[in-house]
């Protein structure tokens, strides 16, 4: 029996299909079971794969900071690490910041002190400077900047940035700034 070209076709790609492995990612306090390509980045498992689009491509090559997302809380470029490495960890999104309709402090600061313009980078932004708080390595405006420094603002938002993560510090009653 002769087969048709629709269905060789078929076969050859089933063949070039990358073999994939079932990734138990913990995302915003919930456990999603991805089936993924052992080379797919973090960034593109939330976006491509769980939809959470607030996490944001910029460069794909850990420059820019707009793929910042918590990992057991602390701050890293999604873009730069693989889905499958980050198996039963704590990963933290924009989208996982907030508690029901309650904004994070971070988020109500950016808001209040105009810390964005267009926006595309601020959920990188949010929580990279969460991230720096929990930290607890700034102490001042200079640490602020030099901490944050791996956060690119096309707009230059810097100032009102800055100020934002500030009024969170001091929020948070941290002794160092007084």
């Amino acid at each position: 029996m002769q087969k048709t070209a629709e269905k060789e076709n078929l076969e050859k790609a089933s063949v070039a299909l990358p073999p994939t492995h079932t990734v138990t990612l913990k995302v915003n306090n919930t456990e999603k079971q991805l089936q993924l390509a052992p080379w797919v980045s973090l960034l593109d498992a939330l976006r491509e794969y769980l939809g959470l689009t607030g996490t944001k491509k910029g460069c794909d090559h850990g420059q820019c900071g707009a793929c910042t997302v918590l990992v057991n809380g602390r701050r890293i470029n999604s873009c730069l690490t693989l889905a499958i490495m980050e198996e039963g960890n704590d990963i933290t999104t924009i989208e996982g910041l907030a508690k029901g309709d309650a904004l994070h402090p971070m988020q109500e600061a950016f808001i209040q002190h105009d810390a964005y313009q267009c926006g595309y980078c601020t959920p990188g932004q949010i929580c990279s400077a969460v991230g720096l708080l929990s930290e607890g390595k700034a102490k001042n405006e200079h640490d602020i900047k030099e901490l944050m420094s791996g956060n690119i603002c096309r707009c230059g938002a810097y100032t009102n940035i800055v100020a934002a993560v500030q009024d969170v510090m001091q929020q948070k009653g941290d002794p160092a700034n007084e």
